[in-house]
Order: C-alpha cells, then structure tokens, then sequence
C-alpha cells in the first residue's frame, strides 16, 4: 500500500467549472440541494429532508465554532487600499476567546493584502457609531511572523473592547474563490445558527444548511446532538502544490471538547456517530489521537496533534472506547473541564476512522487537502459523488450544495 506521503495530488483532481461555484447562499438555508450516498447508491434530495435519512439513535456532532468579521479595509491618501485579515491573536493573549476582551490594544497575526503599498507606519480609520459618535481604529506593522504580519490595533475609546471593534470595523471574510464584495447577507448567512464561539476566519460550511427547524425535527426523531469547537483557520484554503503531499505543511487549529460531549461520545460509539462537517471530523479523529498518545504514554502537555501523528505507531490497534476513557481520566486527573488544544492533523486515504462513521459535507476544491479527506473516508467512490454532482446540477464550495455520506 502506498505510503501517506507519497501520494500524488493529481489524482485528486476534477475540473470545476467557474459558474458552479456558488457566489450567493439561497433565501432559505434548507432549500438547498442534498445528495445521499448510502450502500454505494447515489440518490438526491433537499437537505430540509436530512432527518428522514438519519438512522434513529445516531449522533450528530456539530463545529459551534462562530466567524469573526477578520476582513479591515483601510484607504491611505494615495487611494490605495490595504486589506488587513486577521488570524489569530498574539498579544496580550493568544487563547482566542479570551483576545476579543482586550480594551487598550492588542496584536494579531495578520494577513495584508496590497502589503507592497503599504510603506507608511499607521494606517487609521474613523467611523461614525449608530449614537453619533466617531469611532477611531489606528494599525501598525509591528513584525513579521512566518508568512504573515504582526499587527497592532489601537483605538479611542476604553469602553470598547476588541470583540466590538473588529465588528464595527470589520467585513465577513469571503472565501477567495467568491469573486464578490461581501454584503449584509454575508453576516447571518456566513455563519451557522447554532454558532456560539467567535474565533473562525472562515466558516464550516456544512453546518450552513441547518435551519432552527430541521434541528428541531432531528430532536424529535430521537437522534441525538453534540457540539465541539474547531476555530477554523485561513489554511483551509491553502492547496496542495506540490506533487506529493510529503511537502505539504498543514495548517494548525484550535479546538475545545467538554467532558459531558466526550462521555456522550463514549456513551454512543456503537451508534453512528456523524460529523457535520470536515472541521468536527478533524476535532473527533484529533480526540482519539490524543487518547491514544495516553496510553502509548506520550507526551501531551501541549495538547497538539502534529500532521503526521496519525501514521504512526499503526501497529498499536487502539480501540476508540479505550482512548475516549484515557481521555476522560486524563481530564479529571489535571481538573479539567475542557480539553483544549491544536491540531495539524493530515487526513488522506490510507487513515484509518476511529470515530467518524457519517459525515455531512459541502463539495470541495479540487486537489484540497479537504478532498482527500473526502477520499480517505469513502474511498474512489468521491470521484463517482462529484461526477454526479457535476451532472446534476449542484452547487459547488461555501456557499454550494450538500452531501451526506454513510458507510453503513
């Protein structure tokens, strides 16, 4: 069998036309078009009938994770515009939720768009806030930090504090595949309705399709709902580009489990347990790894899944029971209500699931790394759900269509 590494990305390739590419989400989220892979058979639907195709007893588990309005567009004299996008938080603290608090400052990692334009060292930008008064946001370059900027933010008024600023200031941060300036719209409709922890800078676009009514009827149907956070990074849109994935460097996002969700996962092994979206995927596989560094008893004080982790030691057949438990015990030896950590986790064909059975996803890029996980779940069978796609009209990425994909 051929190694992880030595994959080649062409294989994973399609041609996607530019017109499939959904540009604007539909009025109404359910509407959207769903297609059913179950025993190798293909079939088609809207996703307001999702519960109907649910097994009863099974457990979906969905990224509450919340976007952030990451995108600033500042205007220098000459008319240039620079766009800052923000990443992550650096200063004065680094854990997500905690770095929408500051009041009197902070750093980000960012992205700048137009950067060579950028040689002056602040930037400022004045609003008028709906009580009539003007608001100022002042940047600067501060360093560099791998392939993006450190920037410090500053504003006039204490009683604000960063959460309210990149809200008032900042735009929904389109993925760059939608050729569109983002609008209203993009607000609610870029954002999942059961979003609940703001730090993503894209949003996990399988869970877009959910209405407050079809959770309601999934309840009803007595099928059961788990939340964790995965905050999604910029990364995701990075391709592969090199030949092989050896080389490839996969981007690193945080994520927190509660010990009630972990219990209830181990509670419903035995049931199909289906990830809303690649993001709970990567959250749910990077949880028995953890479990499985445990019990191999590795180190994991940094709470961090590196990409490559998931491909070794292949010959310790750990169950997900046994890791789900070392996790638990783990969690209440250190006092710990949450686990919280990172992950660069890689998967491709060749992985093997320990706890994702079904998944409910959009359709993605081709030679993505999204795609290969895609084809290491079903298989080649991906090639056989995206010609269908193609040939029947779906819509393509964010704001495109759906699919669920059982391996009953």
């Amino acid at each position: 069998m051929i190694s992880p590494k030595d994959i080649n990305i062409s294989e994973y390739n399609y041609e996607l036309p530019l017109n499939r590419i959904a540009q604007f989400p539909l009025i109404q989220r359910d509407k959207s078009k769903l297609l059913i892979y179950k025993n190798g058979e293909i079939n088609e639907t809207i996703f307001g009938n999702i519960p109907d195709y649910l097994q009863k007893g099974c457990s979906l588990v969905f990224n509450d994770t919340k976007v952030i309005q990451a995108r600033m567009l500042f205007q220098k004299e000459s008319g240039s515009t620079i766009e800052i996008f923000c990443l992550e938080p650096f200063f004065p603290f680094t854990e997500i939720e905690k770095s929408f608090s500051a009041s009197s400052g902070c750093i980000w990692k960012c992205f700048i768009g137009n950067a060579k334009k950028w040689n002056g060292k602040f930037l400022s930008k004045n609003i008028n806030t709906d009580n009539n008064q003007t608001l100022n946001l002042s940047v600067e370059i501060k360093g560099a930090e791998k392939n993006a900027y450190l920037i410090q933010f500053n504003w006039d008024n204490i009683s604000l504090n960063f959460g309210d600023i990149i809200n008032i200031f900042g735009n929904t941060p389109l993925p760059p595949y939608i050729k569109r300036v983002p609008d209203n719209i993009d607000k609610n409709r870029y954002q999942t309705v059961y979003a609940q922890y703001e730090g993503s800078v894209a949003a996990p676009t399988a869970g877009l399709h959910f209405t407050n009514e079809v959770i309601a009827k999934i309840n009803k149907n007595n099928i059961n709902s788990f939340y964790v956070t995965l905050h999604v990074g910029a990364g995701t849109f990075k391709p592969v580009s090199s030949p092989t994935i050896s080389t490839h460097i996969m981007h690193s996002e945080h994520f927190s489990v509660n010990k009630t969700t972990i219990n209830n996962l181990l509670k419903n092994l035995n049931n199909n347990i289906i990830a809303v979206g690649t993001t709970s995927v990567r959250t749910l596989e990077s949880i028995y790894q953890l479990g499985k560094k445990i019990i191999l008893n590795k180190d994991i004080s940094l709470h961090m899944i590196s990409q490559w982790e998931a491909y070794e030691n292949l010959d310790k057949d750990i169950s997900a029971s046994a890791s789900l438990n070392a996790i638990l015990d783990y969690m209440d030896k250190n006092s710990l209500d949450n686990l919280t950590g990172q992950t660069e986790i890689l998967i491709v064909p060749g992985y093997k699931f320990k706890i994702v059975k079904g998944l409910i996803t959009n359709f993605h890029q081709p030679q993505s790394t999204l795609l290969l996980l895609i084809a290491a779940f079903i298989g080649s069978d991906w090639k056989r759900i995206y010609n269908y796609a193609l040939s029947n009209d779906f819509r393509f990425l964010s704001y495109g269509d759906s699919c669920y994909i059982s391996r009953d």
